[in-house]
């Protein structure tokens, strides 16, 4: 860490903070010099994530749900809402509670930074988009969304969260931005949260069949972990409004992933083809003219770099 000179944020609250992309979030912050309040109710976030951090003066966690008006007894110059449910695995078994953390959530978040004169950034995601009749996606399409389907308690959530914030940009003059987030994987997912990376992963590294869904031709587009923050502090230290999409343009369908992530663990697994989910999109790719012009921002990790990264933490996990 370069600490000759000051951070751009003298202190930081990321809800969800306990989460995959958020404790990543944490980390980069306290890196960066910034003193960071993360907010969870450990819900879907695990207490571990952030663990490295608990012994810092600079980390503050508050077990707190964000359902329920948020209290930070110090100046805040920057808010990251990234609570929620994010997984299939965890929107399907917590329906309501997601609606609700996009929505009541997402207001408490935003009238913590109001309070605090604070620049906030919402976390959305490439689902607003749904099952998209565009490819690839750019932040103007409006999208093809099930309102009433099973994947419609995150979509919803997400798209709601994202009105609200461009209201109170517009009504009370809150300094906001919003990122759509696709596809991202890395270290500390759950190999059970039901998404592609650590399902195939896990099932490689116990020798089980990978169970690719439908036809295995439906695409994604993976964005690694590290390049997804980097992007996330790029538009936090903009004043770019968004939408803005951060994701990997490289499309990869998940036959092809669940070769390679064979490929990559030395694994004798084959593959077995299950039913695929209602509603699950056939695509999804970013546009990402606007963040490379805007944030200058592009992912720098190559697929095989970032799953054999991901693969060596869940071996480390597998082995403790």
């Amino acid at each position: 860490m370069n600490t000759s000179a000051a951070p751009r944020w003298r202190h930081a609250v990321v809800t969800g903070g306990a989460g995959f992309v958020g404790s990543h979030l944490c980390a980069a912050l306290l890196d960066q010099g910034t003193d960071v309040t993360c907010i969870d109710d450990l819900s879907t976030g695990a207490q571990q994530n952030i663990a490295p951090f608990l012994g810092s003066q600079r980390f503050t966690f508050q077990r707190a749900n964000a359902c329920r008006p948020l209290e930070v007894d110090r100046p805040v110059d920057l808010v990251l809402h990234f609570a929620s449910p994010a997984s299939p695995a965890d929107y399907l078994r917590l329906p309501v509670h997601t609606l609700e953390t996009g929505s009541l959530g997402t207001r408490n978040a935003l009238a913590l930074a109001r309070a605090h004169q604070a620049r906030f950034v919402l976390a959305s995601t490439s689902e607003v988009y749904g099952d998209p009749q565009r490819h690839p996606q750019s932040e103007d399409y409006w999208g093809n969304v099930n309102p009433v389907g099973p994947r419609s308690v995150y979509d919803e959530a997400k798209r709601f969260g994202e009105a609200l914030t461009t209201a109170e940009a517009g009504a009370n003059g809150v300094d906001t931005g919003i990122v759509r987030l696709f596809n991202t994987y890395g270290p500390r997912m759950r190999g059970y949260d039901g998404r592609a990376v650590p399902t195939f992963i896990r099932q490689a590294l116990a020798g089980e069949p990978l169970t690719v869904t439908g036809d295995g031709r439906q695409t994604r587009s993976l964005c690694y972990v590290d390049d997804t923050v980097r992007g996330i502090l790029a538009a936090a230290a903009s004043d770019l409004r968004g939408p803005v999409n951060l994701g990997n343009p490289v499309e990869i369908t998940m036959l092809e992933l669940a070769h390679l992530v064979v490929e990559l663990t030395d694994s004798r697994s084959t593959v077995r083809f299950i039913e695929r989910p209602t509603d699950d999109p056939a695509v999804r790719c970013p546009d990402i003219t606007l963040a490379r012009g805007k944030l200058q921002w592009e992912p720098r990790v190559t697929a095989h770099e970032g799953l054999r990264r991901t693969i060596g933490w869940f071996r480390q996990r597998l082995a403790a």
